[in-house]
């Protein structure tokens, strides 16, 4: 289906399955989260954040108890998706587990990146929207390097970039084609 006033709905397959994603993003919003072991990062980051005029969206972890990253990822995931916030950073500590759960979700491109040349070419050529760390294998200064450059570097939107970007979501049916 087309666009449809602040909405645009996705016809997925044959199951007659209809997801809404609100398009109406809210600019100056940054969801964060974390499990346990990404919760220190993340104070830090969400700090950051703010410094740089967004409003920060924390969504957990809020203690180095426990938590299961899938729930964590499945949050952000969900709140970035539905538009609440323009872009999401994920934390755990390799940022795989996170970035695995967060991609199994509709209109969500989370990029794990190490330093800021993976941060800028996931901006640039896969439109990232959630970037994911991994705070047991990055130093405090590589991360937050890594964030400023997520919030700077716009999409290339050339044809064969958004023209990939484009394939992403129908793959989530099973197919390219």
């Amino acid at each position: 289906m087309g666009f449809r006033g602040p909405f645009t709905r996705w016809l997925i397959g044959s199951a007659n399955f209809l997801v809404v994603m609100n398009t109406a993003v809210q600019g100056d919003v940054i969801a964060i989260a974390s499990d346990h072991a990404g919760f220190s990062l993340k104070v830090i980051l969400r700090e950051d954040i703010e410094r740089k005029g967004f409003r920060a969206l924390d969504l957990g972890t809020d203690s180095l108890d426990p938590a299961d990253y899938p729930k964590i990822a499945e949050s952000l995931a969900l709140t970035v998706a539905s538009g609440k916030a323009r872009f999401g950073v994920v934390l755990c500590g390799t940022g795989i587990g996170v970035s695995i759960a967060a991609n199994r979700h509709l209109g969500i491109r989370a990029a794990l990146c190490h330093n800021v040349e993976t941060v800028r070419l996931g901006r640039r050529h896969n439109d990232a929207n959630v970037l994911a760390l991994g705070a047991r294998v990055i130093d405090e200064v590589t991360a937050r390097a890594c964030l400023q450059e997520f919030l700077v570097t716009e999409f290339e939107k050339a044809e064969r970039h958004s023209r990939r970007v484009a394939m992403l979501d129908k793959a989530v049916n099973g197919t390219l084609l």
